[in-house]
């Protein structure tokens, strides 16, 4: 069992940035690849960015709509997958989920963090 925790969101101008925040309750080294997906009001939910884990194949993906905007990353020795976003705009607003693949091929899920981008 996996246990993901988010944090970092709220609510911030157009224009600004935040970063949100995914620790895991296992090592980073048995996950296969982490992602942030979002989940806007009244639309489905979608892959923002994903990163392959420790000595995983892939490469890191992100949605045309947050290129250039948003950063993935992740702190091997804190079990912490990050995601920087800058630049954001009121359609980025929505409630994101941190994934986790496992290298056993299980997925698991945070509760999610509500990002509110509005002036």
């Amino acid at each position: 069992q996996v246990q993901l925790v988010e944090s970092g969101g709220g609510l911030v101008q157009p224009g600004g940035s935040l970063r949100l925040s995914c620790a895991a309750s296992v090592s980073i080294f048995s996950i296969a690849a982490m992602g942030w997906y979002r989940q806007a009001p009244g639309k489905e939910r979608e892959l923002a960015a994903s990163i392959p884990g420790v000595d995983s194949v892939g490469s890191t993906y992100y949605a045309d709509s947050v290129k250039g905007r948003f950063t993935i990353s992740i702190d091997n020795a804190k079990n912490t997958v990050y995601l920087q976003m800058n630049s954001l705009k009121p359609e980025d607003t929505a409630v994101y989920y941190c994934n986790a693949h496992t290298r056993w091929g299980a997925d698991y899920w945070g509760k999610g963090t509500l990002v509110t981008v509005s002036s």
